[in-house]
C-alpha cells in the first residue's frame, strides 16, 4: 500500500471524525440563533450532544412491522451520510486519492434519503407512510437539481472523477465568472434549505402535522442515528457547495484550509436559519413548484456550460 494512498485515507479518517465531532455543533447553532431572533434564551449550544447521548441510552423499543429494516435503515442513513464526508474535501484534498467519482457522489446522496423512506416504510403507521409520500415526492423532484449541478460540474472539468471535478469549480474561467456558474450558484443556495430539509421544506416531518413524518415511530438509539445523520446532512451539504463554488481556502495549508473551509460552512449554517426563522412552512405542492423552477433554471445554468460561457 502506498504512502500516498495512506495519507489520502488518513485525510478521508480525519473528516469523519471532524464530521462526527462538528455536526450537532450546527444544529445547536441554529437552534440558538433561531431563539435570539424569536427574542427568546433558547437551549445551550451543546444540547444536542446531550440530546443525542440521551437517545443513545435510553432502551431500544421495537415498534414497527419489520424491526430488521428498522434497524438497517438507521444504520444506513448514518453510514451513507458519513460516506459522504470520505468523498468531499473539508479544506484539503479529496480524500481516499480521488476513488470516488461524480456518479458515486450522486448515488450515496440519493441512499441517505432512500435510508429514511424505507424506515417510514418499515414502521407501518399512517403518519409514517403519509411522511414517506410527501418525501418521495419532494426527492424525485429536488435530487435532479444536484445531479444537474453536478454533471455541470463535470463538463467544465472534462471528466467524472471528483478530484477534477471539484478541482475545476463552476466559478473558473479564464476570462472570468462564467455565467453559468453563478446560474447554478445561485440554484443551489436557494435549493440548500430543502436539500437539509428544514424550514419551510420540512414537509415530510412536518412536527403539527404529522408528528416526526417518517420517523413517528422510532425512539431511543435508533431515532438518535437519524437525528445524528440528520446534522451530518447539513455538515455535507454546506462543505459540498463550499467546494463546488468557492475558491477562499483552497491553497491555505493546514490548518487554515480547514478553518476557512469551515467558516464559509458557518455563514451557510447561519443562512439556512436565518430562512428557516423567518418563513413558514411550504404546501407539498407549493415545493414541488418551487423545486421544478429550480431545476428548469439548472438545465438552464448546464446549457450554458455546454456552450461555453
Amino acid at each position: 500500500m502506498s504512502a500516498g494512498w495512506l495519507a489520502s485515507a488518513g485525510v478521508g479518517a480525519a473528516n469523519v471524525f471532524l464530521t462526527l465531532a462538528l455536526a450537532p455543533l450546527g444544529e445547536g447553532i441554529i437552534r440558538k440563533v433561531t431563539a435570539r431572533m424569536q427574542s427568546r434564551q433558547g437551549p445551550p449550544l451543546l444540547q444536542p450532544y446531550y440530546d443525542l447521548l440521551k437517545l443513545l441510552g435510553k432502551e431500544d423499543i421495537e415498534s414497527g412491522e419489520s424491526p430488521v429494516v428498522q434497524r438497517l435503515a438507521a444504520l444506513l442513513a448514518l453510514g451513507t451520510t458519513l460516506s459522504l464526508a470520505v468523498l468531499i474535501p473539508i479544506g484539503g484534498r479529496v480524500p481516499l486519492a480521488g476513488r470516488g467519482d461524480a456518479i458515486l457522489l450522486v448515488y450515496m446522496i440519493t441512499v441517505c434519503g432512500v435510508a429514511t423512506l424505507l424506515a417510514g416504510l418499515a414502521a407501518g403507521s399512517p403518519y409514517a407512510v403519509v411522511g414517506v409520500s410527501r418525501g418521495m415526492m419532494s426527492m424525485l423532484t429536488l435530487e435532479p437539481i444536484l445531479v444537474v449541478v453536478v454533471i455541470a460540474s463535470a463538463v467544465r472539468a472534462g471528466s467524472l472523477g471528483l478530484p477534477a471535478v471539484l478541482a475545476a469549480p463552476l466559478w473558473t474561467a479564464p476570462s472570468g465568472i462564467p455565467a453559468s456558474g453563478l446560474v447554478l450558484l445561485v440554484v443551489m443556495l436557494l435549493a440548500l434549505q430543502a436539500f437539509v430539509e428544514r424550514v419551510p421544506f420540512d414537509i415530510a416531518e412536518a412536527e403539527t402535522e404529522i408528528m416526526e413524518g417518517a420517523l413517528v415511530e422510532y425512539s431511543g438509539p435508533k431515532l438518535a442515528l437519524f437525528k445524528y445523520a440528520r446534522s451530518v446532512r447539513l455538515l455535507v451539504y454546506a462543505s459540498l457547495l463550499v467546494a463546488l463554488f468557492s475558491p477562499l481556502g483552497r491553497s491555505w495549508d493546514y490548518p487554515f484550509g480547514i478553518l476557512a473551509t469551515l467558516g464559509q460552512v458557518l455563514v451557510l449554517v447561519l443562512l439556512v436559519t436565518l430562512v428557516g426563522a423567518t418563513h413558514a412552512r411550504y404546501r407539498i405542492d407549493q415545493a414541488l413548484r418551487y423545486y421544478g423552477a429550480l431545476l428548469a433554471t439548472a438545465v438552464v445554468g448546464l446549457t450554458l456550460v455546454i456552450a461555453g460561457y
